[in-house]
């Protein structure tokens, strides 16, 4: 049997269409589960639309349409963008769906039963656009601290989630497995600004709207976004609240834990913390990998449609193509620190690397095949200095790529392939093979020469 790996994006709140830094995170987790198939894996791979709360619930009266005419006109947009992206997700999710909604409600009474999930009274500054709450301490100037846009005061009965109740448990995971967060500046930043000052109790409901699942013993309220949202991990493989893990299906067994949750670094609190605790309090295995990655910016800004700078994928694939929008993401996301993202750059990587070094490769090879062998890939003969150079540049960079690609240093992996590919033009020029073209006497070496430039382009 194949090894298994599920892999996740995070499910893309259906408010508005995805931008270019939306988009980057399913390009990023298809070359992962691309590279993790080739390498013999049996993968799973999920992303979907989140379609609940209160900003989706006054977008659609907004547009005079009801909330579930508006996110089925975004999810489809969404998963109209994935597909032109021709990423080969495995599962669509929405937070809509029946089954989903259904272990939703199973999954908070569980909770609730167990006396995780307690009714009580919220009052604190609430930011519309991010579904989050803030302290006094955390709001600067009447703004929310993630985003910047004004925040209001808000008092509410709600149900809490005791964080605290699973906050050293948490840690000692975290101890015992030191690579759960990626990259490891991220997890400084759990530790250090949410979990030593003291995790809060989380509100997991709400009353001021009615767009979400409503709680079925309670149904004044409805299940708030994140136990919502974060849940989709195993609602997707078909989760049943009402089974312990030993009982559940075998689909699921085979695919949970999940090897890794890929998302964008805003949202690492809520997976490396929230997350493991519903986890915890569920009595399931926690997921082996959060990575975190860094955002898309558009010139020195955070892409956001209020300021004007937003970058579309598709608009841009229209334009050069889907293979050089996803080249593009995959080479100019740094680790860690945000990646840029501008019309010129991505013209200029364009012609630099697609066109001049691969394309010029490909083309020069191609073309001098067909001219000296009638497009019939020669047999090599003996073996020279420059031969076994060329040789181990790319058998040195196979290695570093998989290495990269394993600790998800995506770009650093593509680095790899072009710094082989430059070798690759650089030996058309030490070898010459125009000038051996000349002389039927080095028919042999001319071969050689193409051979090792045809089997380079294909390792």
């Amino acid at each position: 049997m194949k090894e298994k790996y599920y892999i996740t994006t995070a499910i893309a709140y259906a408010s508005s269409k995805p931008h270019f830094g939306n988009t980057y995170e399913i390009i990023m987790t298809d070359a992962v589960a691309r590279y993790k198939r080739l390498r013999g894996y049996d993968v799973y791979f999920c992303t979907g639309t989140d379609e609940h709360g209160q900003k989706i619930e006054e977008k659609a009266v907004n547009a005079g349409i009801t909330p579930k005419q508006y996110v089925d006109n975004i999810s489809s947009e969404v998963r109209g963008v994935w597909d032109k992206m021709n990423t080969t997700y495995d599962y669509f999710i929405r937070t809509t769906d029946e089954n989903h909604e259904k272990a939703v409600q199973k999954i908070f009474k569980k909770m609730y039963d167990k006396g995780d999930i307690y009714l009580g009274e919220y009052e604190g500054w609430y930011c519309t656009p991010d579904e989050a709450f803030f302290t006094d301490s955390q709001v600067v100037d009447g703004k929310c601290p993630e985003c910047g846009r004004p925040v209001y005061k808000m008092k509410e009965k709600s149900y809490f989630f005791k964080m605290s109740k699973y906050a050293d448990k948490l840690m000692e995971y975290y101890d015992a497995h030191p690579d759960f967060i990626e990259p490891e500046a991220r997890k400084k930043e759990m530790i250090n600004n949410f979990i030593k000052p003291g995790l809060q109790d989380l509100c997991v409901s709400r009353t001021s709207f009615k767009w979400g699942i409503p709680v079925d013993f309670d149904p004044e309220h409805v299940v708030y976004v994140w136990l919502d949202a974060l849940t989709n991990y195993i609602t997707a493989l078909g989760y049943d609240p009402d089974l312990d893990y030993e009982h559940q299906s075998e689909h699921f067994k085979k695919n949970w834990p999940a090897d890794v949750h890929i998302i964008g670094k805003d949202i690492t609190r809520f997976h490396s913390i929230y997350w493991p605790i519903f986890l915890m309090s569920l009595d399931l295995p926690l997921p082996k990998k959060i990575f975190a990655h860094p955002w898309f910016i558009a010139g020195m800004d955070k892409m956001s449609k209020s300021r004007g700078n937003v970058i579309y994928a598709d608009g841009l694939a229209d334009k050069i193509g889907v293979d050089a929008v996803r080249y593009y993401a995959l080479s100019e996301m740094p680790y860690l620190n945000d990646g840029v993202v501008t019309y010129e750059n991505v013209i200029a990587k364009f012609n630099i690397d697609l066109a001049n070094n691969l394309g010029n490769l490909v083309n020069r090879t191609v073309a001098m095949t067909k001219k000296y062998f009638g497009g019939v890939i020669p047999t090599p003969a003996d073996e020279t200095e420059l031969d076994r150079d060329l040789k181990d540049t790319f058998t040195n960079a196979a290695a570093k790529y998989a290495e990269n690609m394993d600790s998800f240093h995506i770009a650093d992996a593509v680095s790899e392939i072009f710094t082989a590919l430059r070798r690759a033009n650089k030996y058309i020029d030490e070898t010459t093979p125009w000038a051996l073209a000349k002389d039927e006497a080095n028919k042999p070496r001319l071969g050689t020469v193409l051979y090792n430039l045809l089997e380079a382009i294909r390792i």
